[in-house]
């Protein structure tokens, strides 16, 4: 499939970090619908489902980011989902989803710090998008 078939939805309350964010994904090539909150993205979820999401972890809750890819995946069990967070640097706290238990509760496919270079964010949304 051709990359300018494919959505990918990206989420972030970071308003600068979001704009970024899409021009990056723009540049590689693929269509982007971008969202500023939970709520917003929740809105559209119900009305499109994307090819591959990047949500950010922290927004209107602190686990707004878990509970957005826990019903995407509910809704969308095969739309693959990264979840780009900056808690490692700012709290040393990491997230990845090695175990089994994480998995069960974490229903993300990768999890990157924010910072991450363009080169390795493409390398990721390739892998994940074209997974068939």
């Amino acid at each position: 499939m051709n990359r300018r078939d494919q959505t990918i939805l990206i989420v972030d309350d970071d308003q600068d970090y979001l704009f970024q964010l899409k021009m990056t994904v723009e540049g590689f090539g693929y269509n982007t619908i971008s969202a500023d909150s939970q709520k917003e993205a929740e809105r559209i979820i119900a009305g499109m489902k994307p090819d591959l999401a990047i949500l950010d972890l922290m927004m209107e809750n602190e686990d707004s980011g878990f509970i957005l890819s826990y019903k995407m995946k509910k809704k969308y069990p095969d739309v693959p989902i990264i979840i780009a967070t900056a808690v490692t640097a700012e709290t040393g706290m990491s997230f990845n989803v090695d175990s089994e238990e994480e998995q069960q509760w974490i229903k993300a496919d990768r999890f990157l710090d924010k910072g991450i270079k363009r080169e390795q964010l493409e390398s990721e949304i390739n892998k994940l998008i074209n997974q068939d």
